[in-house]
């Protein structure tokens, strides 16, 4: 059966030359995909119609990286859940991180990943799995897996979604994985140097009396990670930039040529650590939520495009696990339902970001770091689309919550904006 989805405003954030004069029009979708882009179009007979008056249309949105609880901690959250809360929350592809128990680091458990695409599963059909492997058995941080065995499986890429500490391992890894153009995924922190801590060093830590964690944490990590990129030329992409200097290192470094791409989680752009006085272990994160300073440096390297996507990292978490003292908490928010509705209402109402560049930084980037062709709003593509409506008030309880985990600041807070469908036939 075909849909038509009518006068809905039309974000192509490659293409802007698809859409009409006006920015609204009709979409007609048949047999999975996008074959008519028009301002207005006679409904076909036993069309599915949708009246998408004062809602937004665009690509489906694309996560980086995100945390299945499944296999090892299910009661955190299942393959089922996740993907349930990808489509509520507009998202369209996922990459699960490797570091679940056991870790994603063989031919089978990538093979069994791709299994819940297949259609006969419980999972819906609007999400795709996207699994990235790990880069050493079991993710310990020790010993290589078999890369090129896992590539040819059909891993995403590479991360141990875990610092790694070992110069020595980088170097080689980024030697053995250059012919396997796939992507590698590197957080940088050196956990010395962070010491444990559980905000980020400054004077809110010391006001708010947590243990600091230094930015030279992530910068030092940073800057010996990129001259051994200046020295293989392995492209890299770095995951969970959250401090001023990895902004203007990873803007020198693209100055230089270097092949590196870079993503920052969606809460560091939201959130700093004024935000710690009630203590939230929602507000609990690895690494630390930024000064009010980083954080402003993040938005300024999101909008240069020196970071070139946001990246979700969701993780969730039992009540049992999060309810503790703000240091005890383990780190991580869940995101998928709420980052496009927070980040519009942060970025776009206020008028810093168009709804187009919002969009860019949700779907092309993140398929441009890891190498995919992005899904486009077009004639002949695909329909792997989100419609969105930043008009819809809600309370994000644990009733509407498609994810088993509640571990986030907005629980029983109002929301503004709600992803009224996702299409990925």
């Amino acid at each position: 059966m075909a849909t038509l989805i009518q006068q809905a405003y039309l974000i192509d954030p490659v293409d802007p030359a698809t859409v009409s004069a006006e920015g609204i029009g009709d979409v007609l979708i048949e047999a999975g995909r996008i074959v008519a882009i028009t301002p207005h179009l006679t409904p076909p007979d036993n069309a599915d119609l949708i009246d998408a008056q004062g809602q937004f249309l665009g690509s489906g949105l694309i996560d980086l990286y995100s945390q299945s609880g499944e296999p090892g901690n299910e009661s955190r959250e299942t393959y089922k859940s996740i993907t349930r809360a990808a489509a509520a929350g507009g998202f369209t592809r996922i990459g699960l991180l490797p570091n679940t128990q056991p870790a994603v680091d063989s031919i089978s458990a990538i093979a069994a990943l791709h299994r819940l695409n297949q259609r006969d599963n419980q999972l819906p059909n609007q999400v795709k799995i996207m699994p990235w492997a790990a880069i050493t058995q079991s993710a310990a941080g020790e010993q290589l897996t078999e890369l090129a065995e896992l590539a040819e499986a059909g891993a995403l890429g590479f991360t141990d979604a875990l610092p790694l500490n070992n110069s020595a391992l980088i170097r080689r890894l980024l030697e053995y994985a250059q012919p396997l153009q796939k992507p590698i995924a590197l957080w940088p922190c050196d956990r010395k140097l962070a010491g444990g801590g559980a905000a980020r060093e400054g004077p809110d830590a010391l006001r708010l009396g947590l243990r600091g964690v230094s930015a030279i944490a992530e910068t030092a990590a940073l800057a010996a990670l990129l001259e051994c990129v200046a020295e293989i030329h392995t492209p890299v992409h770095i995951m969970r930039v959250s401090t001023a200097r990895s902004v203007s290192l990873l803007r020198q470094a693209k100055a230089q040529g270097l092949p590196v791409t870079a993503s920052v989680p969606w809460h560091h752009l939201v959130f700093d650590t004024h935000d710690l006085s009630q203590y939230d272990p929602s507000l609990r994160h690895d690494p630390p939520l930024g000064t009010p300073a980083d954080r402003q440096s993040l938005i300024a390297g999101v909008t240069e495009g020196v970071i070139d996507a946001i990246a979700v990292d969701h993780s969730a978490y039992t009540y049992e696990e999060k309810t503790v003292a703000f240091a005890a908490a383990p780190p991580g928010a869940i995101g998928l339902e709420l980052a496009l509705p927070v980040l519009w209402q942060t970025f776009v109402t206020s008028g810093q970001w168009s709804p187009v560049d919002l969009w860019h930084r949700l779907s092309h980037g993140p398929a441009r770091c890891l190498g995919l062709i992005p899904p486009y709003l077009k004639v002949g593509s695909p329909a792997e689309l989100t419609l969105f409506d930043p008009r819809i008030h809600w309370q994000a309880t644990a009733d509407c919550l498609h994810s088993l985990g509640r571990n986030t600041p907005w629980l029983g807070k109002p929301v503004q904006g709600k992803v009224v469908s996702t299409f990925n036939d």
